[in-house]
């Protein structure tokens, strides 16, 4: 390269120099010698090679001391290359007749470290032009130029936001130059997150060139703007016996780390950090809550809605009332919205809520009245209800007579609650019948039966007895040998009665007058027409009350 018109080496800093000596070397070379030439332009001579002698001479220079090299073709080297040796080097061959010379010029170059940005704050805070740093890049030749960027953009100088000092200081020992540039800078609350960096920019042998230093991001304080309230858990719905936490941040930085928190029914701000904790909330806790900063701006609100569910069962627990009787049931609920009812019995499902206007034994059983809270998870009440529906046994007494003609069939059909305890026994002999079978006891029902063959008429006892009273009925059974009307026995006793039992009453009244009046008339005929003498040996019973009256006034009659 040339400059000025002048051949020029570029070196780099601590490298090795090599000038060529661009002169032809003319006949009759004498000797060949360098020089460099001083500011003032008086010559200082370095190097010498004789062309006869070969020998080589260098000058006592210090500068150069044990760094100079000069070849045979009087190319000159100069080791460990420094920002002194920048001069006016001139190659000169000598004859008798003639001395030429050649002037080249050497630049030197020394790259940069990289930058550092030093003395940095430690949080930069809005509104106030303050120091972000220093960018430092060191050791460059020549001097180079620092740029700084924010979010890799060139931040330009701006009255009283961006202000950018460069200071360039050489070292008198080596020469070498140190850039400082200093950056006070007024952020805004976009620049909590930037990136600040520094590009130092410096020429090198081949043009040119730049390095970047390490990204820098700083701490940004600005003040508050608002106030935000939240409930935590973050749940859509909170209902008795919860635990819920009120949480308060403002959006500075940094954040508050105090404020007011205002209660419904309370005047007064309680002081606490970010947060408010309630414990095992009520239904009063409903209502608007607030908080703010602690001088009492930049207030914010959230409105609190406690749930509840009440439910009242009466009569509830365990409940024992008589048949017949009638029991008013009543669930009641009170709710923060919308509840569904149901009703439970012995662990299924009813339809339609109990009431009882007559109590059967078929109503007796557990209830159970629950409701929950529509969307409400978590929030249900069950109430429970043990019904005990007690009766004084009643006893209904039936026979017919078995299809094979050989056997009658006694059956004792009883009701009540607890269950009644039944026995058997013959009328006048007074003995207990062991063999009867009884059906399932269900809603308060079941039946004792035995199976007779009796020869003679008889009376047959059926006892039942239960905590409430002893019940007992008898029911006349003619001897097997004599027709009568046989009853049909009940088959429902498992089923429950829905008709009325005053009417059911009324009709069987009627039913075993008109065929206790048939019976007697056919016994009679029978009689009549029969032997007088009667069956004296029991086996078990049939017939009638009513029979048996004719029989032993038509056996007095006779006889006399």
């Amino acid at each position: 390269p040339l400059a000025l018109g002048l051949y020029t080496v570029n070196a780099v800093y601590g490298d090795t120099i090599t000038m060529p000596c661009r002169l032809e070397v003319p006949d009759g070379l004498m000797f060949g010698k360098w020089k460099y030439e001083m500011p003032n332009g008086s010559p200082v001579f370095i190097a010498f090679r004789s062309s006869t002698k070969k020998n080589v001479q260098y000058d006592d220079v210090p500068d150069y001391k044990d760094r100079l090299s000069l070849s045979e073709n009087y190319t000159l080297s100069i080791k460990n290359a420094r920002i002194s040796d920048e001069k006016r080097f001139v190659c000169m061959l000598v004859t008798e007749d003639d001395v030429s010379e050649e002037p080249t010029i050497v630049k030197v170059f020394k790259q940069p470290s990289q930058p550092e940005i030093l003395h940095q704050a430690d949080f930069l805070e809005t509104e106030k032009l303050q120091m972000l740093g220093e960018c430092v890049a060191r050791d460059s030749y020549p001097e180079g130029n620092v740029t700084w960027y924010k979010n890799g953009r060139v931040l330009q100088p701006v009255e009283e936001a961006v202000v950018i000092n460069l200071q360039k200081i050489a070292n008198r020992s080596t020469g070498l130059f140190t850039m400082t540039s200093s950056l006070q800078y007024m952020p805004t609350k976009e620049d909590a997150n930037a990136k600040f960096s520094c590009v130092v920019t410096y020429y090198g042998p081949s043009g040119q060139k730049t390095i970047q230093s390490e990204p820098v991001v700083f701490d940004v304080h600005y003040p508050t703007e608002k106030v935000t309230i939240q409930v935590l858990p973050q749940s859509s719905t909170i209902k008795e016996g919860d635990n819920i936490t009120l949480k308060c941040s403002g959006n500075g930085n940094p954040p508050p780390q105090e404020f007011l928190f205002y209660i419904p029914g309370e005047t007064e701000g309680i002081r606490s950090s970010d947060t408010y904790s309630m414990t095992d909330v009520r239904r009063n806790a409903t209502g608007e809550y607030k908080c703010s900063l602690t001088d009492k701006s930049m207030m914010d609100s959230t409105t609190i809605t406690v749930h509840y569910l009440d439910l009242q069962l009466t009569p509830s627990g365990e409940v024992t009332k008589q048949i017949g009787e009638a029991l008013p049931v009543s669930c009641t609920i009170s709710s923060s919205r919308n509840a569904t009812v149901f009703w439970i019995k012995d662990n299924t499902r009813m339809q339609t809520s109990p009431s009882f206007s007559s109590l059967q034994y078929q109503d007796a059983g557990n209830y159970i009245c629950a409701t929950t809270l529509q969307e409400i998870e978590g929030l249900q009440k069950r109430k429970t209800l043990k019904l005990i529906v007690e009766g004084k046994p009643q006893i209904k007494m039936t026979k017919k007579t078995n299809t094979n003609k050989m056997s009658k069939t006694i059956v004792c059909h009883v009701e009540g609650f607890p269950k009644p305890a039944v026995q058997w026994t013959v009328t006048g002999s007074g003995s207990i019948i062991n063999k009867a079978k009884e059906t399932k006891y269900v809603n308060g029902k079941f039946s004792s039966k035995i199976v007779i063959a009796p020869e003679e008429n008889v009376t047959l006892t059926c006892i039942a007895e239960n905590q409430l009273e002893r019940t007992v009925t008898s029911l006349n059974v003619s001897a097997i040998s004599i027709p009568e009307y046989d009853e049909p026995e009940d088959r429902n006793d498992d089923n429950s009665e829905k008709v009325n039992d005053q009417a059911k009453l009324i009709v069987g009244i009627v039913v075993g007058l008109l065929l206790a009046a048939l019976v007697a008339g056919v016994v009679y005929w029978l009689y009549v027409k029969k032997s007088k003498a009667a069956s004296k040996h029991v086996d078990k019973d049939l017939g009638n009350i009513e029979e048996n009256k004719k029989l032993e006034e038509n056996n007095h009659k006779s006889e006399t």
